[in-house]
């Protein structure tokens, strides 16, 4: 029970299944599911409120609450909204985790400037947002989960430079809201996934194929369970002195060339 009595926002908590057949639990879902596991009340927002009502549900099976919201997170007022619903149904926050990343076109020649620009509202912006008006109302000694990708640092597992692009630039945001944060002790973090088996992963090397064969030093593509203890971790107070870093859950493939 790591999080008892903490309330935490899981930003992009639904899943998309893209009409395959049982997949794997997707990054989002399993940090919210998991969050509810270790004590916290779970808000769980999503672009379709569908998606995260079926989280929500998955919650209940266990057992625990949570409440589902739908929120467009690249735009202000419906972040706005959204942050305000929490605070009116939890009376307070104290964790946010912004799961937000889509992925649009095919090297620079395939990529037109208006999904560069889509890229970049839902892969940046969203978070940047989530941030500005999350911080201001957070509880002192709170904790800010940001998720990039593997991408950001070994391009050669995407063939799509806006997603690459949006990734790596969520270094910047950490280290820009880390700082103005450590002041009330509110921690800033990214969780930097590699090659993980959801369903946006496998859709992905249908797409890009040879991203399958990727050399992964422990051999293996990840699980978002996985990725949600690492996001549990941050969250929690085992992790009150770290700030201002990106963890890399991606069996060694960023840092083991």
């Amino acid at each position: 029970m790591t999080l008892a009595g903490r309330r935490i926002l899981v930003v992009g908590g639904g899943q998309q299944t893209y009409e395959m057949v049982d997949p794997p639990i997707g990054i989002g879902r399993a940090i919210a599911v998991l969050a509810a596991r270790e004590g916290a009340r779970v808000a769980v927002a999503d672009v379709d409120p569908v998606a995260a009502g079926a989280t929500v549900g998955l919650i209940a099976d266990d057992g625990n609450a949570a409440v589902a919201f739908g929120v467009d997170g690249a735009d202000e007022t419906s972040m706005a909204t959204l942050i305000a619903a929490v605070l009116a149904s939890f009376g307070g926050l104290d964790g946010l985790v912004m799961n937000l990343g889509i992925a649009s076109g095919d090297q620079l020649a395939g990529t037109p400037a208006g999904e560069w620009d889509r890229v970049m509202a839902v892969n940046v912006r969203s978070h940047f947002l989530g941030c500005k008006h999350a911080l201001p109302v957070m509880t002192d000694g709170g904790s800010i989960v940001l998720t990039s990708s593997t991408a950001a640092r070994v391009p050669s597992t995407s063939n799509a430079p806006a997603y690459i692009t949006s990734k790596a630039a969520l270094d910047g945001l950490r280290a820009a809201v880390g700082r103005e944060a450590a002041a009330r002790r509110v921690r800033v973090n990214v969780v930097m996934p590699g090659l993980v088996d959801t369903s946006l992963g496998r859709l992905a090397t249908l797409v890009k194929p040879d991203r399958a064969h990727t050399p992964i030093p422990l051999g293996r593509q990840g699980t978002a369970w996985e990725v949600a203890n690492s996001v549990v971790f941050l969250l929690s107070d085992a992790a009150a002195y770290i700030t201002g870093q990106t963890l890399a859950v991606d069996g060694g493939l960023s840092g083991l060339p």
